[in-house]
């Protein structure tokens, strides 16, 4: 550490005299600045690991950055597609909390907010009985799958009782030997359609087999949850994500009204 620190010493004597107390080290002639340093360095202090944390280990940190970045951009890295491409995700989630930060933040969630919202979304514990699909499934899949979930409801409609051994047997998920049950999930975690399927039912209902991404269920809705027993923070948070998305939607509208979008579907 002493030879970089009179490397970096050597370095700084080159700059203007103006700008020496404001540069901790150069790389290739790049500096970095101390104001550079000190927010890194406070950032470093604030990780427990294996590394004693110093100055001089931050500032090598930021020289060892800087050399990664310059091998990177003369091997042509930077213009790699998959390295531009999370380049470009960054920008984009950069942009929307540069624009909408402030509105994020006016976002209020009261009680009586998540009363309201569990009043027409309630909280289910079911289980169902699923025969997979894959993500592109041919006509012919689809259909064994549609006529073996249908062959399973028909027999329901006879033994309702027996839905927790036949999910037991014939559901393709890890909840068939629990008899396909899910617990109580909140509206949030089930797929839209299966939510649509058991929503206003009563305990003891059986669905028609419904078709979601994964496949086509079975579902039995097993009890409702009361609202004095839901977990409140995390329905704020669910109304908050709301809120927050229909922020952004809106956002994008904005955008794109003063876009020229062409599309072909």
């Amino acid at each position: 550490m002493k030879k970089l620190a009179v490397l970096s010493l050597v370095t700084m004597m080159v700059l203007p005299a103006f700008a020496q107390k404001d540069v901790v080290a150069t790389v290739n002639g790049k500096a970095i600045t101390r104001k550079q340093f000190e927010e890194y360095h406070l950032q470093n202090l604030k990780f427990v690991g294996q590394r004693q944390i110093t100055k001089e280990v931050s500032l090598q940190d930021l020289i060892n950055r800087e050399l990664g970045i310059a091998k990177a951009k003369k091997t042509g890295l930077d213009k790699d597609a998959a390295i531009v491409s999370k380049q470009e995700d960054i920008l984009f989630h950069a942009q929307i909390s540069k624009d909408l930060e402030n509105e994020f933040k006016k976002i209020t969630v009261s009680d009586d907010d998540v009363k309201k919202y569990y009043e027409d979304n309630k909280e289910y514990r079911t289980a169902h009985i699923l025969y997979r699909l894959r993500a592109e499934p041919t006509p012919e899949e689809v259909k064994a799958a549609f006529e073996q979930s249908m062959a399973i409801y028909a027999q329901l409609q006879q033994t309702p009782d027996d839905f927790a051994k036949l999910a037991n047997k014939y559901s393709q998920t890890s909840a068939a030997p629990v008899g396909g049950d899910l617990g109580f999930q909140p509206p949030t975690r089930l797929a839209p359609e299966y939510y649509a399927a058991i929503k206003g039912q009563k305990a003891g209902f059986i669905s028609k087999p419904v078709r979601s991404q994964m496949g086509y269920h079975v579902i039995k809705v097993l009890g409702i949850k009361a609202y004095d027993q839901i977990d409140k923070n995390l329905y704020k948070k669910i109304i908050y994500d709301n809120r927050r998305n229909a922020l952004i939607e809106n956002y994008f509208k904005g955008l794109a009204k003063g876009a020229d979008i062409k599309t072909s579907l």
